[in-house]
C-alpha cells in the first residue's frame, strides 16, 4: 500500500481536473444546440470545433518546447484561468441578448490556444506524478474520468438547459473550474525536471528537436499519422453526427444525447477495462485491431440503420475499445520518450496528429451541407441511396457515415502494413515493462 501514496497527487489532481472538464463539456454541448437551433447547418456548427482546434495546427509545435521551459503548474493555472475568462464573456454576451456565432469562435480559438500550451504541460505533470509501473493504469483512469464525462455532459447539460437555460450550464462550468483551480494552486506539488546541465535551446531550435527525434523513431512517427488520418475520418463524423440525429425522423435532442451518453457508458467500461487488464504483448496490434473494429462497425450501422437502439449499438461498437488505443498508445510514447524531452515531442505529436482534426470539421459539415444532403434529395424514393439511407433531411449526412466507415477501413489495412515494416526494421524497440510494441 506504501506505493499508492506516490498517487495520492495525481489522483487529486486527475479528478479536480476532470469535473472541471465535465463542466466545460457541458457548456460545449449547450453551444452547439443553442447553435444549431439558431442555423440549422452542420458547417455553422462544426465550426466551433473548427476553432478550437485550429491553434494546435498553428502554435503547438512551439508550445511544447515553451512548456519544457516553463513552470508546469504555473503554465496550467494561468492557461485554466485565461479560458474560463472567455466563459464568463459568453455569459456576459448571452444576458445582454448580444452572443452570434463568430463571438463563439473567436472564443473557441482562444480556448483552444490556451489548451494547446496547457496539454504539454499536463502531460509532463502527469509524467512527473506518477511512479513508471503505474502509467498504463493511470491512463486507463483517464480515459475512464473521459468515458463518465461523455456519459453525463449530454444528460446534465440538456437537463440544465431545458430547464434553466444556458447561462445555468455556464454557471456550473465556472463552478467546476474554480475548484479545480483551487486545489492545483494550494494543494499540489508538481515537481520539475532539472536541465541546469544542458545549454538552453533556442525556440525554434527545442519544436525542432522534437520533430528529429520523431524522425529518428520511424515507429513512433507513423503510429502518430496512422492517428492523424484516423482522426481525420473521426472528426468528420463529429461534424455529421448532430446534423443527423437532430434531423431523422426519429431522432431529435433526446436521441444525440442518448447516443452521447451510450458512447460515454461503452468508453467507460473500456477505460475500465484498459486500467484492469494486463500489460499486452504487442502494443501496435492492439491499437491496429481495435480501431479496425472501431472503424468497421459504428459509421456502417449508423448510416444503414433507422432506429435509436441501432445507433446506439453502433456507439457501443466504436468507442468500446477507444481507451484500449489510447491506454496503449500513452505508455509507448510515456516509455519511449525522454521525460526532459516530452514537452516538444508531444507539441510536435499534437501538430501531426490533430491538425487533421479541423479539416475533418470543415470537410464532414461542406460535404453534410452541400454535396449529401443535396444529392439525396435529389435521388428516386425507390432508388438503392433511398433504400440504403433513407430520405428526408439528415438522410446526407447517413450516406456520408457509410463513405466514412469505407475510408476508416482502408486506412487501418494500409497503415498495419506500414506498421509491420517497422517492427521488421526496429525488431528490438521496448515499451514500459518489456513488453514489445
Amino acid at each position: 500500500m506504501k506505493k499508492y501514496r506516490f498517487l495520492k497527487p495525481y489522483l487529486l489532481l486527475w479528478s479536480t481536473q476532470s469535473l472541471s472538464s465535465l463542466g466545460s463539456a457541458m457548456t460545449g454541448y449547450a453551444l452547439i444546440l443553442w447553435l444549431y437551433r439558431q442555423s440549422g447547418s452542420a458547417l455553422v456548427t462544426a465550426m466551433l470545433s473548427i476553432c478550437s482546434y485550429a491553434p494546435y495546427v498553428l502554435v503547438s509545435i512551439f508550445a511544447g518546447a515553451l512548456s519544457d521551459r516553463w513552470n508546469k503548474k504555473r503554465t496550467m493555472l494561468v492557461c485554466d484561468l485565461l479560458a474560463a475568462m472567455g466563459t464568463v464573456v459568453v455569459l456576459v454576451l448571452l444576458k445582454n441578448s448580444l452572443l452570434a456565432p463568430w463571438h463563439m469562435y473567436v472564443l473557441n480559438a482562444v480556448n483552444g490556444l490556451m489548451n494547446t500550451v496547457q496539454q504539454p504541460a499536463s502531460d509532463v505533470a502527469a509524467t512527473l506524478l506518477v511512479p513508471q509501473e503505474y502509467y498504463q493504469k493511470t491512463s486507463g483512469l483517464r480515459s475512464f474520468s473521459s468515458s463518465l464525462n461523455t456519459i453525463l455532459h449530454p444528460v446534465i447539460a440538456a437537463a440544465l438547459f431545458g430547464f434553466f437555460g444556458i447561462e445555468t450550464v455556464i454557471a456550473v462550468d465556472l463552478a467546476t473550474f474554480t475548484l479545480a483551480f483551487i486545489t492545483l494552486l494550494f494543494f499540489i506539488r508538481i515537481p520539475e525536471v532539472s536541465i541546469e546541465d544542458k545549454p538552453r535551446e533556442k525556440l525554434l531550435e527545442a519544436a525542432k528537436s522534437g520533430m528529429d527525434w520523431l524522425r529518428a523513431n520511424r515507429l513512433i512517427f507513423h503510429l502518430i499519422l496512422f492517428l492523424a488520418f484516423i482522426n481525420l475520418v473521426a472528426s468528420a463524423y463529429n461534424a455529421a453526427l448532430p446534423a443527423m440525429l437532430l434531423s431523422r425522423e426519429n431522432g431529435g435532442e433526446a436521441v444525440l444525447g442518448l447516443v452521447n451518453a451510450v458512447t460515454g457508458a461503452a468508453s467507460l467500461a473500456g477505460g475500465l477495462a484498459a486500467a484492469l487488464l494486463p500489460a499486452p504483448k504487442n502494443r501496435v496490434r492492439v491499437i491496429c485491431g481495435c480501431l479496425m473494429v472501431s472503424m468497421g462497425t459504428e459509421n456502417f450501422l449508423l448510416a444503414l440503420g433507422r432506429t435509436p437502439w441501432i445507433w446506439c449499438v453502433g456507439a457501443v461498437l466504436g468507442w468500446l475499445l477507444i481507451p484500449l488505443i489510447n491506454a496503449n498508445m500513452d505508455v509507448i510514447f510515456r516509455s519511449t520518450i525522454p521525460v526532459d524531452m516530452q514537452g516538444r515531442v508531444y507539441s510536435c505529436r499534437n501538430t501531426l496528429q490533430f491538425f487533421t482534426i479541423p479539416l475533418g470539421y470543415f470537410l464532414g459539415g461542406l460535404l453534410v451541407d452541400r454535396v449529401f444532403e443535396p444529392l439525396m434529395a435529389a435521388v428516386s424514393p425507390g432508388g438503392l441511396p433511398a433504400f440504403l439511407f433513407g430520405s428526408g433531411k439528415g438522410s446526407g449526412a447517413a450516406a456520408l457515415f457509410f463513405v466514412l466507415g469505407l475510408a476508416g477501413v482502408l486506412i487501418c489495412f494500409i497503415f498495419y502494413y506500414v506498421l509491420r515494416q517497422d517492427r521488421w526494421v526496429n525488431p528490438n524497440i521496448q515499451a514500459a515493462g518489456n513488453h514489445k510494441i
